[in-house]
């Protein structure tokens, strides 16, 4: 039996979510966007710098995604790589935007699709 947190958790993620799979490097990170169902809005990745002018880049490519997808939420998941995320999910916290954390040894065994490793990314989120 799940308790209420776990149920709480489940239920974060609707059809008026808007997910987010985050590769993360040193200089430069990558973003996809998909539903709740694991469908790709972005026709290929969005690249954008670490650094505060490619997060405000970033931000307005996921606002306009939430404009025309009609979403109210954004949940991005990214994997924690050495300390090169920090800045990004600072970013993403102080624009209300709660970053999720994948496990990277259950990202590297799938290291070759990125949406087998958003599904495991949004089922992550639905257990916790």
């Amino acid at each position: 039996m799940k308790s209420n947190t776990q149920n709480a958790k489940i239920e974060a993620i609707t059809e008026k979510t808007l997910v987010l799979g985050i590769d993360v490097g040193s200089e430069t990170h990558y973003a996809r966007a998909f539903d709740y169902r694991g469908i790709e809005y972005s026709k290929k990745p969005f690249k954008f710098s670490n650094t505060e002018a490619g997060f405000v880049t970033f931000k307005e490519w996921i606002l306009d995604l939430k404009e025309r997808h009609e979403k109210d939420k954004v949940v991005p998941g990214m994997e924690p790589t050495g300390h090169y995320w920090f800045n990004l999910g600072k970013f993403l916290q102080d624009n209300e935007m709660k970053p999720v954390l994948v496990n990277p040894h259950h990202v590297k065994k799938q290291k070759n699709s990125t949406t087998i490793i958003l599904l495991k990314m949004t089922v992550r989120i639905r257990k916790l």
